[in-house]
């Protein structure tokens, strides 16, 4: 992975990261709960998993880079379903019109940042593999 892709990935991480803070506060806000797995799968995934995959990329950064790619994965389609196809309280049509426009925003930003930072993990670990 040249430095450029390096830096862009981080740069994705930490802001994904901050989005996933900004969004949390607006389910708390909102008064939008999560069930316990639903917890579980934030904290360790969504939140952990990518951190874990940057710390990672330093010594082995093919398994750092993979680990991005899978928990960003795992996001993407985790806040995709939850926020946008299935109806539930956390859909965003069905929060509190007052929390709305916060809510809406930060899970398209987590969308974006989510699939911009695995598809480059991805691109990166199939550049590695053609070398």
């Amino acid at each position: 992975m040249n430095r450029n892709a390096k830096l862009w990935l981080i740069g994705i991480v930490i802001a994904h990261l901050l989005i996933s803070i900004l969004h949390g506060s607006a389910h708390e806000k909102a008064h939008v709960p999560l069930s316990p797995a639903a917890n579980i799968f934030v904290l360790t995934v969504i939140l952990a998993g990518p951190l874990l995959g940057l710390a990672l990329l330093w010594p082995s950064q093919r398994i750092g880079v993979s680990l991005i790619a899978l928990t960003l994965v795992g996001s993407l389609i985790f806040g995709l379903v939850n926020h946008f196809i299935f109806a539930s309280p956390d859909h965003v049509t069905h929060v509190d019109p007052q929390f709305r426009t916060l809510f809406t925003t930060t899970a398209v930003l987590l969308a974006i940042t989510e699939a911009v930072g695995s598809g480059l993990a991805v691109r990166s670990l199939r550049a590695r593999r053609s070398l």
